[in-house]
Order: structure tokens, then C-alpha cells, then sequence
């Protein structure tokens, strides 16, 4: 058994020489530690919550797991199991709750594993958490096959009576993506994802020549989607490989969603880096039947993000971008003069 040791006051060890009694000295003494702790707890609201409605008793241990270019991510092991929290000391509640709305969106399909969000709050004096299911992931990425059929489950499963847009507006990295419903799929995506893009380089980089092109792209593009079937899907609207992993028994995981409702096949617009292969489209169109003119809309929506890594990590993607908006506007025998 290990030793404890009580600091006592000069009174109390006078008590203790003349032989009186300390326990109301010891008392007091716990009273303090014990407000000192629950000072603690209610100082930190990601521990208050674990300790409370997390329905944990004890924290047995914090440790980094990394995590991206904005946040920071933590997994706190507890007597009742693990949490996974993700905190920024700069950013506001308003991030995580979209990313939270998101989370919860997919998990509601009952199709693809998702980490189940819990809690967003405040952070003091600012920034902001959330707290999430842990889940433990496997040591790979899973089968494509089964990948590419859950995500077409979620996009067959999650619709809108609302028409394109999500709940409230979130972020793609930390770019500020806007939702804004609207009936008409090609007006949103003009508006509010290339539209978007293309004003915030204007600004960012004083690049006229790239928002001149592009919006005679926008102008356009609506014959890229005849014959296409534009309904709204609920979408992860950043799927890319790090945010694509499985869990310890090979079932996909997808993760820091971006969600919103949009023509299901802007989901691929990250595959330049997501790794997709034919066993993963092959079974995703089994569920979801390729669309006429699949192939000419493929670029179009890598645009978006081609544009937002521009604008978010600089002129290193603006090659990509503008090689994009010539060749659809040469296609279209558009002026790219």
C-alpha cells in the first residue's frame, strides 16, 4: 500500500502535540480537495460531460491521436469505454455542428458505419470540442466492393423534401460552405459550390482570370447534365482516404464529413485522391445505375475541390483548376481568350 501524506496546519499539529483530536483538521481537509476537483471538472465541459452524461466515473487516460491541419484529436479511455474528441481553440461551436448534424444524418440511414456524435460545446476562454464514438479501426481501408456498395445504400437511403442544400451551412476543410436550399441541383452547385469557389480566389489571390473563365463555365455547363437524373442524396461531401477507414472486423468507417444533400455523383469529386477503384464503381452502380453522360460531369466536380485546395493551401492548385475550366470551355467551343 502506498503512503499518503497530509499536510497539516500549524494549529492542527499544536492539536496533534497536545494529544487533541485532528479529524475535524482531516475533514476539512478533504472538504477542500474535494471542491478543488469538482472545480476542476466543471472548469474542463469535455471531462464534465464523459463524467456525467458519458455515464463515466473515472478517466483513466488522455493520449493524442494526432489529427488534420485544423483540429486536434484525442481519445479518453474510461471505466465505461473510450471517446473519441476533436477540439479547436480558435473556431466556434458552429463547425463541429455541422459536422455533427452530418454524423448523425449518415448514421440515420443505417447503410455505412459512422462515428456517432455526442456532444459540441464551448471550449474557455474560446474554441470549441466534440465528442464522439471511438471506434477502433482495423489495419486497412476494407474492400472497395463493400465500400462503394454501402455509400450508394446512404445515398439510395438519405433524401430531402427540401430540395439541395443541408440544415445549416458547415465547412469543407475550413472553408465556409454554404447550404442555402434550392429546387434546382445545377443553379445550387453554380451558386454555392463553384460560384463560391471562384469569388473567394478573386479575393484571396486578386485572380480575375480564373473567376472570368470559370463563370463562363457556370453559364455553360447545364448541357453537361442532359439526361441525367438529379435527384437530392444525402452526401459525405469530402470523401477523400483520410477520412476513409474500417473497423477492427473490415466494415467501413467514413468520418469528417462535410455533409449536404446533392446530385449523388459529386460524391466522387475528391477521387483524385481517394483511391476509388473498378471494384468500387462497379458495385456502387449495382445499386445506383451510372447516369447518362457520367464521364463528361467526372471533372466538373473535381473542380470544386480543386478550387477550395486552392484557395485553402495556395497557387500550387490553381494549375489543376484552371487546366479543368479550359477544357470543358474548348468542349463547348466556349472563348477562352
Amino acid at each position: 500500500m502506498g503512503h499518503v501524506a497530509l499536510f497539516l496546519s500549524p494549529s492542527s499539529v499544536a492539536s496533534l502535540l497536545h494529544g487533541r483530536s485532528t479529524r475535524s483538521s482531516v475533514k476539512k481537509h478533504r472538504r477542500f480537495c474535494s471542491s478543488r476537483v469538482m472545480a476542476t471538472v466543471s472548469e474542463d465541459p469535455i471531462r464534465q460531460w464523459i463524467l456525467t452524461e458519458g455515464k463515466a466515473s473515472e478517466i483513466t487516460r488522455i493520449s493524442s491521436i494526432g489529427g488534420g491541419c485544423i483540429n486536434y484529436a484525442n481519445r479518453y479511455d474510461t471505466d465505461v469505454g473510450s471517446f473519441f474528441v476533436k477540439t479547436n481553440r480558435e473556431i466556434g461551436p458552429s463547425m463541429f455542428e455541422g459536422e455533427s448534424l452530418g454524423l448523425r444524418a449518415m448514421y440515420d440511414t443505417k447503410s455505412i458505419r459512422v462515428p456517432l456524435p455526442y456532444k459540441v460545446g464551448s471550449l474557455p476562454p474560446s474554441g470549441s470540442f466534440i465528442i464522439m464514438e471511438f471506434i477502433e479501426f482495423g489495419r486497412s481501408r476494407g474492400d472497395q466492393s463493400v465500400l462503394g456498395r454501402k455509400l450508394a445504400e446512404m445515398h439510395k437511403a438519405g433524401k430531402s423534401d427540401k430540395g439541395f442544400g443541408f440544415h445549416v451551412d458547415n465547412t469543407i476543410g475550413s472553408t465556409p460552405q454554404i447550404n442555402t436550399w434550392k429546387d434546382d441541383w445545377i443553379e445550387f452547385f453554380a451558386e454555392h459550390r463553384l460560384g463560391y469557389q471562384l469569388k473567394l480566389a478573386r479575393r484571396q489571390f486578386d485572380d480575375p482570370i480564373i473567376l472570368e473563365l470559370g463563370e463562363r463555365l457556370i453559364k455553360n455547363m447545364h448541357v453537361l447534365f442532359e439526361g441525367a437524373v438529379l435527384e437530392p442524396c444525402l452526401l459525405h461531401g469530402d470523401l477523400w482516404s483520410g477520412n476513409i477507414s474500417s473497423d477492427k472486423d473490415g466494415n467501413p468507417v467514413i468520418l469528417d464529413p462535410a455533409c449536404y444533400y446533392g446530385h449523388n455523383e459529386a460524391e466522387f469529386g475528391m477521387s483524385w485522391c481517394a483511391g476509388f477503384g473498378g471494384s468500387f464503381y462497379n458495385a456502387y452502380f449495382e445499386v445506383m445505375p451510372k447516369q447518362p453522360g457520367f464521364e463528361k460531369r467526372r471533372d466538373l466536380y473535381m473542380l470544386y475541390h480543386y478550387l477550395n485546395h486552392y484557395n485553402l493551401f495556395g497557387r500550387g492548385y490553381r494549375s489543376s483548376a484552371l487546366s479543368i475550366i479550359e477544357d470543358y470551355l474548348r468542349m463547348m467551343k466556349v472563348s477562352t481568350v
